[in-house]
């Protein structure tokens, strides 16, 4: 039962003349629903007039064959008293007429044959709470929008306008004299024009960023921006996943799917990791965006869409067309405008701005009240070549945020890999530094020697005796090298 502090969940009436069918389908449900259970029709019209006042059922699974009253005429009756309820039928048999008269005047969402897996009966019945959730947000939005409709088209602009703010080309983090400045200015040029947009760029650089960019200076800004991980996936599974498929396509295909190049339907559909992908699904793909058009998997009639594609590789896509594994003519119809966005060891003076955007996201996301980055913080970051692009400094602001406890980010919160460059892995920047070095071999060897002290004591938090362990030093030997190179704080 749902007490004080509780989500309730959704009710579901199980109708069934069979008592140990009743009890099956209650363990299988009773986790997420709570379940009414009626051995006729004739009491599940007593159950439904009942609850009707008090919570309501919002889902009604019914078997098809019982004494008196069948499954479809019962849902007949409930469509007509108890509209809002999503009506299931369950049936071991599978008679034609029945299901066609069944979804026709009865309005059955779905028809489920025995015998049943709890699993998927599971599956099917959260989503028909889903729907029920959905059928009950359209009709309060529909009767705002008759009731409100001038304040809440105002409040769609408004929400709009931050939406098309945070992802447009203002979402895009960069200081004056930033590389990616040239990317926005192209992006600004090519966004209102259906052309086919290829974007490279290392992994983590913010490729979707600039994707969604694209989207929402574009004339489709209003419609879907939909993506889709191409390397993540099998080709038979991503074919899916693009075009949709039939119920009974393949195995584990319970039920139709509307495909992501159907829901992106007016908008823009982006491709990531496009390189990934096989030949033989590059030929599909190709037919797609010459011909506006596509099968889903089990289906005999095309789906005509209007798509705006952009795609985007870590790879060099000529190279890859070189060795045959791309194919060219699909890597030309791609890339009408190809497009690089810089790495973040190229933008240095974008990474103080791009720090203090990802600490605003970060406290958001945990709740946490952090204002910023302390002098010493903001040099490691500027200092790191971060390998890991974007992606890497969003994760390490992320864990600052999480261990700090203070209203700035220290450096002594940071990875050791940002505050010291691992053994093997010296940047050339770093070789430059090592011989710009002024002075004989001691005062150079002082200057390592310094900057060997400062990350250990920057690790350990300023803690003498933990960071004398490290070095293997005494507290006093610690001390008098901190005050030598004058590192003793305050």
């Amino acid at each position: 039962m749902n007490g004080p502090g509780h989500v309730k969940l959704p009710t579901v009436l199980v109708i069934d003349d069979e008592v140990r069918s009743q009890e099956a389908l209650r363990r299988t449900l009773e986790e997420d629903f709570e379940v009414l259970c009626a051995s006729s029709a004739e009491e599940g019209m007593e159950i439904m007039g009942r609850e009707a006042s008090v919570r309501g059922v919002q889902i009604i699974l019914c078997d098809q064959r019982m004494p008196g009253m069948s499954g479809v005429e019962f849902l007949k009756e409930a469509r007509s008293r108890w509209p809002d309820a999503v009506r299931i039928i369950l049936s071991g048999y599978t008679d034609a007429e029945d299901i066609i008269t069944g979804v026709n005047e009865a309005g059955i969402w779905q028809y489920l044959l025995k015998p049943w897996q709890p699993e998927q009966m599971l599956l099917t019945l959260q989503r028909a709470a889903e729907v029920w959730r959905l059928q009950q947000d359209n009709q309060r939005l529909s009767l705002e929008l008759r009731t409100a409709e001038p304040v809440l088209k105002r409040r769609v602009e408004s929400k709009y306008d931050q939406v098309k703010q945070a992802f447009g080309l203002g979402g895009l983090v960069r200081a004056p004299g930033s590389p990616l400045n040239d990317v926005c200015d192209l992006v600004a040029r090519v966004a209102p024009f259906d052309l086919s947009v290829t974007i490279t760029g290392e992994s983590g650089t913010g490729k979707e960023m600039v994707a969604r960019a694209i989207h929402y200076e574009s004339r489709r800004s209003a419609k879907p921006f939909v993506t889709e991980n191409c390397g993540a996936l099998p080709d038979t599974l991503l074919e899916a996943e693009l075009f949709g498929h039939k119920r009974g396509a393949f195995t584990g295909a319970v039920e139709d799917r509307v495909g992501l190049f159907q829901q992106a339907d007016g908008g823009t559909l982006f491709l990531d990791e496009i390189g990934e992908t096989s030949p033989a699904f590059q030929v599909k793909l190709l037919r797609v965006l010459q011909e506006g058009e596509f099968r889903p998997l089990g289906s005999t009639r095309p789906v005509h869409v209007d798509v705006r594609v952009i795609a985007a590789t870590n790879r060099d896509l000529e190279e890859e067309v070189r060795a045959g594994r791309f194919r060219e003519d699909l890597y030309y119809r791609l890339a009408t405008i190809p497009l690089h966005v810089p790495p973040l060891r190229e933008r240095p003076m974008d990474l103080p701005l791009l720090a203090q955007k990802l600490l605003e996201s970060s406290s958001r996301s945990l709740a946490k009240t952090v204002e910023g980055f302390t002098n010493e913080a903001l040099a490691c970051i500027a200092a790191y070549r971060w390998p890991g692009n974007v992606r890497e400094l969003q994760n390490e602001i992320l864990r600052m945020v999480a261990l700090s406890d203070g209203r700035k980010l220290g450096a002594d919160l940071m990875s050791p890999r940002v505050l010291r460059t691992p053994v093997g892995e010296v940047q050339a920047e770093e070789m430059a530094w090592l011989a710009s070095l002024q002075g004989g071999l001691k005062e150079r060897m002082d200057q390592l020697e310094m900057q060997v002290l400062k990350e250990a004591m920057i690790r350990q938090r300023w803690n003498k005796s933990k960071a004398a362990r490290e070095l293997g030093l005494s507290r006093v030997g610690l001390r008098s090298k901190l005050v030598r190179y004058g590192l003793e704080p305050a």
